[in-house]
């Protein structure tokens, strides 16, 4: 896709020249799927846990069996992220697999849409050593993070595609692109309503544009390509509120989306305020070290040329200097939540951004763009950090750096090892993470056990033994319990895919924070409902449920009164409610009434 590059006028260029951007684009198009691949293959099938890695595939499950958001379906976030992740079930590999491929695919084309902003150059026109540095950061902006279906990664990628469709449409003039842009920022507040802020963006970014303004209040036809480009942009909002509410559930979807508890950002912009000692300390010491070199360079570059061959000088020297603060920010994060380094890195752009526009004159809106796209981010529960942005906060912020001092041409070989030595260390770097302890799960060397020896559904990814026994258990209560509608409660969203399960209750993972609203009298009416009808079974977790992020014994069966895994109580009162007979499997007890 271009990027604020204007329609070329002139001589069609001659037939033989004619594949070279079809080359361009193929190629462009293979290192992303490749690397990709080899991240998934290498990184995200490696290390499960029963809970998050499933949670976005199980509403996409019951989305895709004709279920109504909010009114089958409770959920304290809009389910555009479930609608989204129905495009899953499609791909011609095993799901998880699958899924997590697809969410790398994401995290790639997202960092590319921010680089190509910022950088205002189309990508085929980027060399071997920009590329090389956009991959490195596309695979900094996974970091720890498990390769999952995941809301916050599809706002992120629905924000930073839509403000590049959106500036490329507006600034060749073609309006498929323009409107395509504003219907994915459209469709961003509707993944995590955190993302809201991405339509806002597209509004001022339509109305601000050059090429926007131009006939502004003059013309008829101004209005009307104005209104169809607001309709586009609300459309996706229009098209979810409608099928909801033709569902029955719009009092619910307003309950349930303005019931959760709000998010504020203040860990983000609050990062020294309760320990301003924290701003002589790794890795928040770089953002101090940072700032220093940013208020000399501005005073070398302020002068402009006058300064002479010192002012270039000491220019270049000051941008190496706030490069490397960036990369000790992330070499001293160690991919870390607990470090702050995300929260390090965003503050270094929003340094970065009024020193560019002081000394170029002009706003670095895509600066702006990532700042916020951090900022909702960050607006989280259980990771208010901007942490799936790392690599775009790093990269933007060398981008900024170099825009202030003169351009030096350099040997196409040298970028091109520049860029591969940036992906070699990123991968390495990350590979050595996950290797460490994947994702709720155990070191690379424990994860012996291949899950798709359980359901095809979750071939090729690999697991500790324990949570391997804890999957085939549920299997196999599956096929000793044969019912048409089956329930694990509370913390196995992922059964419902991986088995071809119908989830009769509805929350697939009823955590305290996503139990909102009726949550409580929804689940036990369900309960009710389930005495009455029959054809259930009910299966409850124990507490070997916590053993499985580190490896811990699962038992192969247990006494039926063991007390199951509980967060507020209404798992107990959901299995006091049921009638149905008592029976125990593996380290399940249940509730059963063929």
């Amino acid at each position: 896709m271009d990027v604020a590059t204007p329609a070329h006028v002139g001589a069609a260029p001659a037939p033989r020249k004619t594949t070279r951007p079809l080359l361009r684009r193929g190629i462009h198009a293979g290192w992303v799927v490749l690397l990709a691949l080899a991240t998934e293959l290498r990184v995200g099938r490696f290390g499960f846990h029963p809970s998050d890695q499933g949670f976005i595939l199980a509403q996409a499950w019951r989305v895709l069996h004709g279920e109504v958001p909010h009114a089958d379906i409770i959920s304290a976030r809009p389910l555009g992220s479930a609608v989204l992740h129905v495009a899953d079930y499609a791909l011609p590999m095993p799901l998880f697999f699958g899924s997590s491929f697809l969410a790398m695919i994401e995290i790639i084309v997202a960092t590319i849409a921010f680089a190509a902003l910022v950088t205002r150059r189309r990508v085929l026109d980027w060399g071997p050593g920009m590329t090389g540095l956009v991959a490195a950061a596309s695979l900094i902006n996974l970091n720890a993070f498990p390769l999952m279906a995941w809301h916050t990664v599809d706002g992120i990628a629905l924000t930073a595609c839509g403000a590049w469709a959106l500036d490329a449409g507006l600034s060749s003039g073609r309006p498929l692109a323009r409107r395509g842009g504003l219907v994915l920022l459209g469709c961003a507040g509707f993944v995590k309503q955190s993302f809201a802020l991405a339509a806002v963006i597209g509004v001022l970014w339509l109305l601000l544009h050059p090429a926007t303004r131009a006939g502004a209040l003059r013309t008829a036809r101004w209005w009307r390509r104005l209104v169809l480009d607001l309709l586009s942009l609300g459309a996706p909002g229009l098209a979810y509120v409608l099928w909801v509410s033709l569902g029955g559930g719009f009092a619910a979807m307003v309950d349930q989306v303005t019931g959760g508890l709000p998010a504020y950002g203040e860990r983000l912009l609050g990062l020294w305020l309760d320990h301003p000692e924290a701003l002589t300390t790794a890795p928040v010491r770089e953002l101090s070290f940072f700032a220093v070199i940013a208020v000399v360079l501005l005073a070398v570059r302020l002068p402009g040329d006058r300064l002479g061959a010192a002012g270039r000088v000491a220019s270049w020297v000051l941008v190496l200097a706030g490069a490397a603060a960036v990369v000790l920010t992330v070499v001293d994060g160690r991919f870390t939540g607990s470090t702050r380094w995300a929260d390090v890195l965003w503050w270094i752009v929003a340094v970065s951004v009024p020193v560019n526009a002081a000394v170029r004159r002009q706003v670095p809106w895509a600066g702006l763009l990532v700042l916020a796209t951090g900022f909702m981010t960050s607006l989280s529960w259980g990771n208010d950090t901007p942490t799936l942005l790392t690599g775009t906060l790093a990269l933007t912020t060398l981008l900024l750096l170099s825009d202030l001092v003169p351009a030096r041409p350099a040997r196409r070989w040298v970028t091109a090892t520049a860029g591969l030595t940036a992906v070699a260390v990123c991968g390495w770097a990350v590979v050595a993470r996950h290797d460490q302890a994947a994702y709720l799960d155990v070191g690379h060397d424990r994860l012996t056990e291949d899950l798709g020896a359980v359901t095809p559904a979750m071939a090729g990814i690999r697991t500790n033994p324990s949570t391997f026994t804890f999957v085939r258990q549920i299997r196999d209560c599956l096929d000793r319990f044969p019912a048409a509608r089956t329930a694990i409660l509370p913390n196995s969203p992922f059964a419902y895919p991986a088995f071809g399960l119908r989830n009769p209750f509805p929350l697939e993972w009823p955590l305290p924070l996503e139990i909102i609203g009726d949550a409580p009298a929804r689940m036990l009416a369900t309960a009710d409902r389930l005495n009455r009808e029959g054809g259930y079974l009910v299966l409850f977790e124990t507490d070997a449920y916590r053993m499985l992020a580190t490896g811990g014994p699962v038992p192969e069966s247990i006494p039926a009164d063991t007390p199951v895994f509980d967060f507020l109580g209404l798992e107990k009162a959901i299995q006091a409610r049921l009638t149905g007979r008592v029976v125990t499997c593996g380290s399940f007890v249940g509730k059963y009434a063929p």
